[in-house]
């Protein structure tokens, strides 16, 4: 579809409004933040609505972009999608630095996933042989080895894979550089909740918030993150199957007389829980995460944090002697497969970019793409196809009587 066609279709189905626009962006986490500003850049008039715009998830999220050590079973076309993503992410952070002018924190560290016992160390050898047959680059090493690379390590360590291609960025500059960016490439924000979805002649055709502004646009991408599937207005059949799954994170900092304390990211399987402890060039240290189904409960329990801490500690002795500044919780948006929904639904109009899980900060380059790709050509680019939210509907009518 061309952006003529889009504009002249908002025009004609809300001439008594001045609230017009091309694209709007329901959400205002990262991935709306990205698809507004792509969309911008294709000449497409764009708003967003969120009455925080770089809020969300981002706020909590570590920020690891690990294609390779995230790889899970039954993933291997997810880490399609990943891999692409990181593979653009140099070029992005780059493009998005010049533009706005603020780092991002994005660094080419690599990742050290490692084993304390020997169960762990059986995990670590059968990722490892996923890795390889998926082509992936991963080094297996002794835990002596894991200790000369990471000195903090504790001695129990078993052994190791030193993945360098995995990296990271903190999500909060990237949040708050993409709002920036938005804001000069002409994205109007409008800082409230949307509170239904305006449908009509079976056609999406904007929102109405809950200050009683309708806001018309040719095309409505929502992109509400673990909220996507509660804006009213949306029928039942396209409503996306998106849920919140709770994790905790800390938040330290390193003294400078203990640095360097970390060199890159490391990461292990304690007692069948993941931690992670991600190191930032400010001296931040962030600690996390656990993963919790317990729906829109965003509380900080003494539990999480305790468990955070007691695995760290295991991995990383001389944690327990940083100061801890920040405890916080947050909502990924989880899917049926974990993989998440990207482009238009059987519903004229509206169009998905939500559902990523633990991979949102990560594939913020590639949605980025995809969706303006398919604002402007009315199709998604082939590395996305897979992910379309038609996905589920068609496992729906395809169920067995």
């Amino acid at each position: 579809m061309s952006r003529t066609s889009i504009a002249s279709q908002a025009s004609s189905s809300t001439s008594d409004t001045s609230h017009t626009s091309d694209v709007l962006v329901v959400g205002g986490g990262i991935i709306g933040l990205v698809t507004a500003w792509r969309a911008a850049q294709r000449g497409f008039a764009t708003a967003l609505v969120d009455p925080e715009p770089g809020g969300g998830a981002a706020q909590v999220a570590a920020g690891m972009l690990a294609a390779v050590t995230e790889l899970h079973y039954g993933e291997q076309t997810l880490l399609g999608l990943n891999l692409a993503s990181a593979r653009r992410y140099p070029e992005f952070a780059a493009e998005l630095t010049e533009a706005t002018g603020l780092a991002l924190g994005y660094r080419q560290c690599g990742t050290l996933a490692v084993a304390l016992d020997a169960d762990d160390r059986a995990h670590l050898r059968e990722l490892h042989a996923l890795q390889t047959q998926s082509g992936l680059e991963s080094e297996w090493l002794s835990g002596r080895e894991c200790r000369r690379l990471e000195p903090m390590l504790a001695p129990g360590v078993r052994g190791g894979l030193r993945v360098d291609g995995d990296h990271q960025i903190d999500p909060r500059r990237l949040a708050k550089a993409l709002v920036t960016a938005c804001e000069r490439a002409g994205v109007v924000f409008h800082r409230v909740w949307a509170e239904r979805l305006s449908v009509a002649g079976d056609r999406a055709t904007g929102v109405v918030t809950t200050d009683g502004t309708e806001l018309a646009a040719g095309q409505v991408v929502l992109a509400g993150g673990s909220l996507s599937g509660r804006l009213a207005g949306v029928p039942d059949a396209v409503l996306p199957p998106v849920r919140p799954v709770k994790g905790q994170v800390l938040r330290l900092t390193v003294p400078k007389r203990y640095a360097p304390f970390l060199s890159r990211t490391v990461r292990a399987v304690v007692r069948g829980s993941n931690v992670y402890l991600v190191p930032r060039e400010s001296g931040e240290l962030v600690v996390g995460a656990t993963s919790e189904e317990l729906g829109w409960d965003t509380t900080v329990t003494a539990g999480g944090v305790y468990e955070l801490l007691r695995d760290a500690h295991e991995l990383v002795p001389g944690i327990t002697e940083l100061p801890l500044t920040e405890t916080r919780a947050g909502l990924r948006p989880g899917s049926p497969d974990n993989a998440p929904l990207l482009g238009p639904t059987e519903l004229d109009g509206l169009l998905l970019a939500t559902g990523h899980y633990r991979n949102g900060v990560l594939l913020t380059p590639v949605t980025g793409d995809a969706m303006a790709h398919l604002l402007t050509t009315g199709e998604l680019p082939e590395e996305a196809r897979a992910f379309t939210p038609k996905r589920f509907s068609t496992a729906r009518t395809e169920q067995p009587v």
